[in-house]
Formats: C-alpha cells, structure tokens, sequence
C-alpha cells in the first residue's frame, strides 16, 4: 500500500477546524480519508466519580493519551487498520466501543494540541493551524457546549476562565510556530483551502510516485 500522507490539523477550540476538515472530507472523498481526533484520546476517567471527572482540566496535553494516537499513527503508516477510542463528553470517560479505522492514503490528525506534541508533529507531511480571533472562537464554543454536550452557560465560561483560555495562552499559540501553513479566518478562507487541499493533493501524488519506482539492482554497478 502507498504511504498515507499525514495531515496536522490544529488551532484553537472553535477556530474552524471542523469547517476545514469537511471540506477537505468532501474535496478528497471520504474513502480517501482517515481521521483521527485528539479529543477521542482523552484518557480514560472510570475510577474517578463524575464530579471528579468534571473539575480534569481537559485543556491540558497531559490529559491526552498523545502516546496511543502516536501508535495508531504508526500502526497506519505500516498498512495496519486501528481500534480507535470513543470518548463520551457528557460522562467525561471513554465508551467501551471502539471504531476501526483502516488506512487510507490520506491521515488527518484534529485536535487543538497535536502540533504541540513533538513525536506526533514528525509524522506529519503537512502542518496546519487555523487562526481565529478569540471572541469568534468563544462564541462558537459556548454554542457548540450548550447544543451538542449539554453544557450549561455558566459552565461553559466557567471552564474558559479557569482553563481553556491559559492552556490555549500556554500550549495551543506557541504551538502555531510549528505550522507550515497557518490558516486566518478560520474554515472559510477560501484562497488558503485551496492552497492546502493542492499541497496535499501533490504529496499523497508524490507518495503513489515513490511506491512506482523501483530500488537499483547494486549488483549491477
């Protein structure tokens, strides 16, 4: 199998991410993509009471199982098909389910911390940061917290208070220099979206290139 190509897709908690991997998922076609999202690599809370669970500080790198997504990535990358876990953001700890993954020839990686994880940014092809101003991304997290997770208002600024925005301040904006693209405006930027999608389209081309050639015969010099 050809060599998938990796995509590094971070930026901040509501920047635009999701905008910009649905397009690409429609642009590439979902049978030529594999996802894989940091949040789904939260570590498993079961021993901790519900309300323990709540008070993690989900903002963290240290709160992410980064080690098994780095395997996962690797696994892939070697033609192999991967058990990825379900994390249940009501209950704050992973679902017993898992959802197999196989390779593809394109990998993107999501998360608001996986161009700050040095081992999973060398697996990485291209590295993506989707820059948004920080009203816009709260706004959009308020809403998503309170329509899709249940969350309250008070507990949604809460949480951003106390540590979403320092972890975004402390780990997400430095990791923006490890980009080798950076996105403004979010998911729709149309001028830089089709910069990207033809980058990637070119190396996932490039890795199909390389499975062609064959290695010299060294007995023949």
């Amino acid at each position: 199998m050809t060599r998938p190509a990796i995509i590094g897709l971070a930026g901040g908690s509501g920047s635009g991410k999701s905008t910009i991997l649905r397009r690409l998922l429609e642009d590439l076609g979902p049978n030529r993509v594999s996802v894989l999202e940091h949040d789904a690599y939260y570590r498993p809370l079961d021993g901790l009471s519900l309300e323990e669970r709540s008070r993690i500080n989900f903002d963290h790198p240290e709160s992410l199982e980064s080690s098994l997504l780095v395997h996962h990535v690797e696994s892939l990358l070697n033609g192999q098909a991967i058990a990825k876990p379900v994390y249940d953001f009501t209950q704050h700890t992973r679902a017993e389910k898992t959802i197999r993954v196989s390779p593809t020839p394109i990998i993107i990686v999501e998360g608001i911390l996986v161009l700050a994880e040095p081992e999973l940014r060398e697996k990485m092809d291209i590295r993506l940061f989707v820059d948004t101003d920080d009203d816009i991304r709260l706004i959009r997290r308020i809403r998503r917290d309170m329509q899709e997770r249940g969350r309250s208002l008070e507990s949604v600024l809460d949480q951003y208070e106390s540590t979403v925005r320092p972890m975004h301040i402390e780990f997400v904006e430095p990791s923006k220099r490890h980009a080798d693209v950076i996105i403004p405006r979010g998911g729709h930027n149309e001028v830089a979206f089709e910069m990207v999608l033809a980058r990637i389209l070119s190396i996932s081309y490039e890795h199909r290139l390389e499975d062609l050639v064959t290695p010299p015969d060294e007995s023949d010099h």
